[in-house]
């Protein structure tokens, strides 16, 4: 194994990825204050080794995806691009799950567009609602994967149980949860 590469199903990233998150404005809404630095910013994640950048379509709302195709589109051949839907942004406090099925089918088409491609390199379900039947929020993404507008399904905050029942519905390559010096909670889902 290269300690610089990670494979993420079958797609190799340098293992320092992009969290493009916080090139949005304040809180994470609405454009960034100076909208060529966040471009620069992006260009220069990626002339640095950054080949893994990591998105959703609640940044913004919408507004890192559109930076990201902005600064990068068309894309390098080894760019992989992740991004995640399932949560919704009312206002700028709020993060508010949304896995209807009919919310992920809009939010892939909408992804799909705002970064203009074709196929989303990796899908990540922002988080489980507790609304709804994990396996129902799942369908659409499992649906988009069959259809061909997804590669790869992964899923973010989840828990050890959660990410068990998703992977009977998906094979699901990657989980992106909080897990820092600070945070060890994740901890038994990086063991899993």
């Amino acid at each position: 194994m290269n300690p610089t590469t990670i494979t993420v199903g079958d797609l190799k990233v340098n293992r320092l990825g992009f969290g493009a998150m916080r090139v949005c404005g304040p809180q994470v809404w609405g454009p960034p204050k100076d909208r060529p630095a966040a471009l620069k910013v992006l260009r220069r994640a990626y002339e640095l080794g950054c080949n893994f950048f990591d998105t959703a379509d609640s940044y913004g709302p919408h507004v890192d995806e559109e930076l990201i195709a902005e600064a990068l589109h068309p894309y390098p051949k080894d760019l992989v691009i992740a991004t995640k839907g399932g949560l919704v942004r009312p206002s700028a406090p709020r993060w508010d799950e949304n896995g209807r099925p009919e919310h992920l089918r809009q939010a892939i088409e909408g992804s799909l567009k705002r970064l203009k491609v074709e196929r989303i390199d990796l899908y990540q379900l922002h988080a489980p609602d507790p609304k709804v039947p994990l396996e129902d929020s799942l369908g659409p993404i499992v649906d988009a994967q069959k259809a061909g507008k997804i590669r790869h399904i992964g899923v973010s905050n989840f828990d050890v149980k959660e990410l068990e029942r998703a992977r009977k519905v998906a094979k699901v390559v990657s989980v992106q949860n909080q897990y820092n010096l600070g945070d060890r909670s994740s901890e038994p889902v990086l063991q899993a």
